[in-house]
C-alpha cells in the first residue's frame, strides 16, 4: 500500500512539474513580445484554465511560434483530461464512490448491515426502517437487476465490513450486522472477525446457544415462526386437541414452544397429535414421560400422541380436532394438505398455514414480515423481560443465586421462557382469550388484578402452581430430573417434584415471575 502511494504521489509531481515547465515557456516567449496579451506569469496561468477546461474566453491568446505551440498542447490536454473527469464522474456514480459519501453524510444515523438483500432481509430491513426513522439500511452486495428499489433508505456496499465501519467512527449507536442466511457465520466472507469489531452481530443459525461470544448473538427462525405462531394465536380454554401436521424444523419447534409455554390451567388436558417422524425428537427429549401421556390421551395432564400413520389415514382425529396447525418445511406440500382438507374433510376446527407470504381470508402464520422483526431477531424487550425476571428472583431467595451476565445459555432460555409466558399470564389473570399482544394497560390492570386475588389462599396456591408447572416443563424438556441437591453437570434439581412436595419457601419463589408484572407495565409505557 505505502509503495503504491509513493508511485501515486511521484506521478502527480511528474505532471505538475511538467505542467509548471509549459507555462514558464509559455511566459518567456510571450513576454518577450511586446504586442502579445500574456505578460505576466498570471497571464499564461490564466490561458491554461481557460483552454484546459474548454471554455475558452479568447481574451488571451498566444502570437509567438512557441506560444503557439504550447497552446496546442494545452488544446490536446484538454480533451484528455474532460474524457478524464467525465469518466471519473462516471466511475464515482456508478461504483462505490457515491454510497461511501452517502455514509460519511449520515453516520449519525442508527446502521444495519445486511450481508446480502435476500426476501428474509429485505422483510426484517424493512420492519426495521418502520419502528426506527433514523435508520440507515447497508446491504452488503449488489441489488439484482429485477429486485425493485426498496421504499426505505439504504446503500449497496460490497466492500469489507471493518471499511464500513470505519466511516461510523464513534458516532451514535454501534452498528448492528445481520446474517441472514442459515449458519452463514461459519462460510460468509464478510462474517471474519467480526468478534473484534465495535459492532452487534446477529445471525441465522439452526443450531447452537443464542451466544458466540460478546457481540454475536444467533435466531433461530424456526423457533421465531414458532414464537409468533403462539403469540399471535394463543391456546384458548375450549381447545383439547391440536393437531400438527409436519414435523421437520417448524413443526418440532411448534411442539417445542407449545411444552414450554402454552399453560393456561392447572386442570388443563390438551392432547398434541403430531403427525411426521418424531424419532430423533423423543430420542432427544427422553424425559417428557415424567409429565406428558405419551402416545395415549389422558383427562388429567397434557398428552403427546406422535402418530406413525399418515395424517390422511387417521380421519377420526382431523375431524375432532380443535385446532390443526399444518407446518411442513415445504411450503407448497403444505398448501397441498390445506387444500386437500378442505375439500374432502368434514373439519369443524381451525386449520392455521404456515405460509411465508400473507394470504387474505385464510388463517395464516410465518410470512416473512411476521417472522423477521426487530422483536424477534433482536428480542430487546424479551431480553429485558427476562433480565427483570431474574433480578427479582434473585431478591426473592436467601441462597446465592448468578447474575444475568454470569448465567449460562440453559439458565437464561429459563428466564426468556418465563418472559415468553407473560402474555398466557395476562390473559389468565384478566379471563380475556382476545389479548394477542402485550400492551402497558393489559398488563397493567393484570398485575392489578393479581395484587387484588394474591390475598386469597386458593388463587396464589393456583398462581403458584400455574407456574411451577411452566418451570418443571422447562426443566424436564432439557432432561432434568429431581436429585436431593442441585447439581448442573448431573441435571439434578431438588424442586423437580410435585408442588405438594416443595418446601414454603421454594413455593413462594414462584411469585418471582408474578411481580415481575409491575415491571413491564413500567417499561411497556
Amino acid at each position: 500500500m505505502k509503495a503504491r502511494r509513493k508511485i501515486y504521489l511521484g506521478f502527480i509531481a511528474a505532471i505538475m512539474l511538467v505542467y509548471i515547465g509549459l507555462l514558464t515557456i509559455l511566459y518567456c516567449s510571450e513576454s518577450a513580445d511586446s504586442s502579445a496579451g500574456i505578460q505576466t506569469f498570471g497571464d499564461a496561468f490564466w490561458y491554461s484554465v481557460v483552454t484546459l477546461t474548454t471554455v475558452g474566453y479568447g481574451d488571451l491568446i498566444p502570437v509567438t511560434p512557441l506560444g503557439h505551440a504550447v497552446g496546442l498542447i494545452f488544446l490536446f490536454l484538454s480533451a484528455g483530461i474532460m474524457v478524464t473527469m467525465l469518466g471519473a464522474v462516471i466511475s464515482f456514480v456508478t461504483s462505490e464512490g457515491m454510497p461511501f459519501l452517502m455514509l460519511s453524510l449520515q453516520r449519525r444515523k442508527n446502521w444495519y448491515y445486511f450481508a446480502d438483500c435476500e426476501v428474509e432481509s429485505e422483510a426484517l430491513a424493512g420492519n426495521i426502517y418502520k419502528e426506527d426513522p433514523n435508520a440507515l439500511i447497508i446491504y452488503g452486495e449488489r441489488r439484482s437487476i429485477q429486485s425493485e428499489m426498496p421504499n426505505y433508505p439504504c446503500v449497496y456496499l460490497s466492500t469489507p465490513l471493518d471499511k464500513i465501519v470505519a466511516k461510523k467512527k464513534d458516532y451514535g449507536t454501534k452498528c448492528k450486522v445481520f446474517l441472514m442466511k442459515e449458519n452463514d457465520i461459519g462460510v460468509n466472507r464478510r462474517a471474519v472477525n467480526l468478534h473484534e469489531l465495535p459492532v452487534e452481530v446477529y445471525a441465522r443459525t439452526t443450531n447452537g446457544q443464542d451466544k458466540l461470544s460478546g457481540n454475536i448473538n444467533f435466531f433461530h427462525s424456526y423457533e421465531c415462526c414458532a414464537r409468533q405462531y403462539w403469540r399471535s394465536k394463543p391456546l384458548c380454554g375450549h381447545e383439547n386437541i391440536i393437531v400438527i401436521i409436519g414435523f421437520g424444523k417448524y413443526g418440532s419447534s411448534i411442539l417445542e414452544r407449545a411444552i414450554l409455554t402454552n399453560i393456561i390451567s392447572i386442570e388443563q388436558h390438551v392432547a398434541y397429535h403430531i403427525f411426521g417422524d418424531a424419532r430423533e425428537f423423543l430420542a432427544v427429549h427422553y424425559c417428557l414421560e415424567e409429565l406428558f401421556s405419551l402416545n395415549k390421551e389422558s383427562e388429567v395432564r397434557d398428552s403427546l400422541i406422535f402418530h406413525e400413520e399418515t395424517w390422511a389415514e387417521n380421519c377420526a382425529v382431523l375431524e375432532r380436532a380443535d385446532r390443526i396447525i399444518i407446518c411442513e418445511d415445504d411450503e407448497q406440500n403444505g398448501w397441498s394438505i390445506f387444500w386437500t382438507l378442505k375439500k374432502y374433510y368434514r373439519i369443524s376446527g381451525r386449520i392455521d398455514l404456515r405460509s411465508s407470504w400473507r394470504v387474505p381470508d385464510i388463517s395464516y402464520f410465518g410470512a416473512n414480515e411476521d417472522i423477521y422483526t426487530p422483536q424477534q431477531i433482536i428480542r430487546t424487550d424479551l431480553n429485558k423481560a427476562a433480565i427483570m425476571i431474574n433480578d427479582i428472583f434473585r431478591r426473592s431467595v436467601s441462597y446465592p443465586t448468578r447474575s444475568w451476565d454470569d448465567l449460562d445459555d440453559l439458565h437464561r432460555q429459563s428466564k426468556i421462557v418465563a418472559a415468553d409466558h407473560l402474555l398466557m399470564k395476562t390473559r389468565i389473570l384478566l379471563d380475556d382469550e382476545k389479548i394477542t399482544d402485550l400492551t402497558s394497560d393489559a398488563v397493567k390492570k393484570a398485575y392489578e388484578r393479581y395484587c387484588r386475588t394474591k390475598s386469597s389462599e386458593p388463587a396464589r396456591e393456583m398462581y403458584r402452581k400455574l407456574d411451577h408447572m411452566r418451570w418443571l416443563r422447562f426443566y424436564i424438556f432439557y432432561n432434568w430430573r429431581y436429585g436431593p441437591f442441585r447439581d448442573d453437570m448431573a441435571r439434578q434439581h431438588p424442586m423437580l417434584c410435585r408442588y405438594e412436595e416443595l418446601t414454603p419457601e421454594q413455593r413462594q419463589e414462584r411469585d418471582a415471575a408474578w411481580e415481575l408484572m409491575e415491571n413491564i407495565s413500567d417499561e411497556l409505557e
